[in-house]
């Protein structure tokens, strides 16, 4: 076997082991969910008890009479809205940094960075104190909003690499051709850039999907998220581990269902650009 041959499966099992670790903790959570109260609690954990779904049956409501419904809509209409937003946004003004680049562009670039750099926490009280003075709180389109506002600068930084990948020729003959602003991107710069459009939607969907802080200080019974449910089956009571683990897989499965139909698309786009 040649050195490049060696190395390349080193770097094979390397990789291998990386991904096991990464998963392991996803199938023992999913293991978890599948056992009772008792055996999940046991210390060490017994991964040989048996299987139940009585956790999944408490996490729909069995039992309890409380649905995960609502949350689970909430959450998906907060994502998905703000994902469009996102995108609206983000593709015009990636457009305008990289394929007709404003002045100082650079500086544009670095004002978007730069409003992630403040901590969310910090910016929880003034926005608390706004989404009440305009009677927003718990509503869920105050989330679509902060969600847009808070994916729209990362959106705009990937946006812009990937357009910067479009080739110029194919522009230029369509404004040969006559056609508008609105048509190039639509009918040109997307079809193009829908790798990139596609990492970029789905890491958006991701971080909306996840996000916790805002939803738990500015939501309540009506437009509380799935993250929100989730934090319910912490009571005073103790830690259910077996119910945590269910509920915790069951709103897993969106964002792993979105990531395995987009997974060609996401690998294209995040190495869109990558090899000049």
């Amino acid at each position: 076997m040649s050195s490049t041959a060696r190395r390349g499966a080193v770097w094979s099992l390397v990789a291998w082991i990386a991904g096991v670790l990464f998963v392991l903790p996803v199938l023992w959570m999913v293991l978890t969910s599948l056992h009772s109260e008792q055996d999940a609690a046991t210390n060490p954990p017994s991964p040989g008890a048996a299987l139940t779904l009585q956790g999944y049956r408490e996490f729909f409501g069995a039992g309890t009479g409380v649905s995960p419904w609502p949350p689970l809509l909430n959450s998906l209409t907060a994502s998905v809205m703000s994902t469009l937003l996102v995108l609206v946004l983000a593709v015009p003004a990636a457009y305008a940094l990289s394929i007709k680049p404003v002045r100082k562009w650079s500086d544009v670039l670095f004002f978007f960075l730069s409003t992630k750099m403040l901590p969310v926490v910090a910016g929880l009280l003034p926005v608390y104190l706004i989404a009440e003075h305009l009677a927003m709180l718990d509503n869920i389109w105050l989330l679509v909003i902060l969600y847009t506002s808070m994916n729209l600068p990362i959106a705009v930084w990937m946006m812009r690499s990937f357009l910067a990948e479009v080739p110029v020729e194919i522009l230029e003959a369509a404004a040969i051709d006559g056609a508008r602003l609105p048509t190039t991107l639509v009918r040109i710069v997307a079809p193009v850039a829908m790798p990139g459009i596609a990492a970029t939607a789905l890491i958006s969907f991701i971080f909306s999907w996840n996000e916790l802080l805002f939803a738990r200080v500015l939501t309540g019974v009506v437009a509380g998220t799935a993250p929100v449910f989730l934090t319910s089956f912490v009571t005073s009571q103790g830690l259910f581990l077996a119910k945590v683990c269910a509920a915790a897989t069951c709103i897993s499965l969106p964002v792993l269902i979105a990531g395995f139909a987009a997974q060609d698309k996401l690998v294209q786009g995040l190495s869109l650009g990558a090899v000049k």
